[in-house]
C-alpha cells in the first residue's frame, strides 16, 4: 500500500505524522510526502495540523484529517497511537520528543488540552531519535505528573540537554527549583503568565531566589480576556524582573495584537524602541497602504 503525507505545516516537525509513518512502515507499506500530481496514486492520504489558522483550501477531500487544527474530537487509531515514532521522515530533525505525562491539573478556557486530552496521567515513553542532540519534554504541566521524580532521573541519564515546554510556576517550590538548576539545559525554561486576573507576582519572586533569570522565558498570552494595558503590565514586570517575555496573540488576525507580540518578540525591537513608538510606526503603515493587512 502507497501512503501520502500531506505537510501543510513544514516548519512543524509533526509526531502524529511519525507514528502514522512508523505504523505504515512496520506493516510493510510504502509513506513518502504528499504530491498532488500523484494523488490518485496513494491509497491513503493523511492530512495532520496543529494550528486552526493553517491553510487548508489545498487539502482533498478524501484525505484523512486529524489535529488540533482541524478538529479537537479527532484521534489517531490506538494502533497508530500505540506506535513508536519515525524520525527518518525529518532529516533535519535534531531533538527526540518525549512525553511523560498527558493532560492537565488546569481547565484553562483558552487551552485544547482539557478538551483533548483531560486530566493529567503519567505515560509510557516513545522511542529516542537515533540522530537526536537534545530532548524537548512535550508535557503540557511536567511537575503536576505524579511521578516526574522518575521523570527527572530519566532525563538525567539520558546525558544530553533538555528543553521543557510546560512549567507551571505556580508548583514550583525550592527543591523543584533546584532540581531544574541541575538539568543541563538546551533552551530556557518556559514559564507562562497566560490570565492577567491571577496575580503572579509572588510566584515569580518566590522563584527567582532560586534560579536566575535568565533562565527563564514567559509565554504571554493576549487577546483573550485581557486589556491593552493589561497586556502591557505584564510584559513590562517581567522586562524589570529580566525574565524574557514571549507574547503569544490569541487572535493573530487582530492587528493589535500581531503588533504588540511582533514588538516583544522581535529582541532587537523590544530593546531599542518604545511600544508607542512602535504601535504608531505600524499603524501609519497600515493606513498608507503598507503594513500588514494592506
Amino acid at each position: 500500500m502507497k501512503v501520502g503525507l500531506i505537510n501543510i505545516e513544514s516548519k512543524v516537525f509533526n509526531t502524529a505524522y511519525m507514528q502514522i509513518s512508523q505504523y505504515h512502515k512496520t506493516r510493510g507499506d510504502v509513506v513518502e510526502w504528499w504530491s498532488p500530481l500523484m494523488h490518485r496514486s496513494y491509497h491513503v492520504v493523511y492530512c495532520s495540523s496543529l494550528f486552526d489558522f493553517t491553510d487548508k483550501v489545498d487539502v482533498p477531500d478524501d484525505a484523512v484529517c486529524g489535529g488540533s487544527g482541524f478538529n479537537l474530537d479527532s484521534r489517531l487509531s490506538k494502533a497508530i497511537e500505540s506506535s513508536e515514532l519515525d524520525y527518518w521522515i525529518y532529516p533535519k530533525c535534531r531533538t527526540s520528543y518525549l512525553w511523560f505525562s498527558r493532560g492537565c491539573i488546569r481547565k484553562c478556557p483558552w487551552c485544547v488540552v482539557p478538551e483533548k486530552e483531560g486530566g493529567i496521567r503519567p505515560v509510557d515513553l516513545k522511542n529516542l531519535n537515533p540522530r537526536g542532540e537534545y530532548i524537548t519534554v512535550c508535557d503540557n504541566n511536567f511537575f503536576a505528573n505524579p511521578i516526574w521524580q522518575g521523570a527527572i532521573r530519566t532525563l538525567a541519564a539520558l546525558h544530553q540537554p533538555v528543553d521543557l515546554q510546560g512549567i507551571d510556576i505556580r508548583l514550583l517550590d525550592k527543591n523543584k527549583c533546584h532540581v531544574l538548576n541541575k538539568l543541563k539545559l538546551h533552551k530556557q525554561l518556559k514559564i507562562a503568565w497566560d490570565d492577567p486576573k491571577v496575580n503572579m507576582r509572588p510566584f515569580l519572586e518566590k522563584v527567582l531566589k532560586y534560579i536566575p533569570a535568565w533562565k527563564l522565558m514567559c509565554y504571554v498570552l493576549i487577546g483573550f480576556n485581557s486589556s491593552e494595558e493589561e497586556d502591557y503590565g505584564r510584559v513590562q514586570l517581567l522586562r524589570d524582573r529580566k525574565i524574557d517575555p514571549f507574547v503569544m496573540p490569541y487572535d493573530r488576525s487582530d492587528l493589535y495584537q500581531r503588533t504588540f507580540a511582533r514588538w516583544v518578540n522581535h529582541k532587537a525591537i523590544f530593546k531599542k524602541v518604545p511600544w508607542r513608538e512602535y504601535q504608531n510606526r505600524v499603524e501609519k503603515q497600515e493606513i498608507d497602504g503598507t503594513g500588514w493587512f494592506k
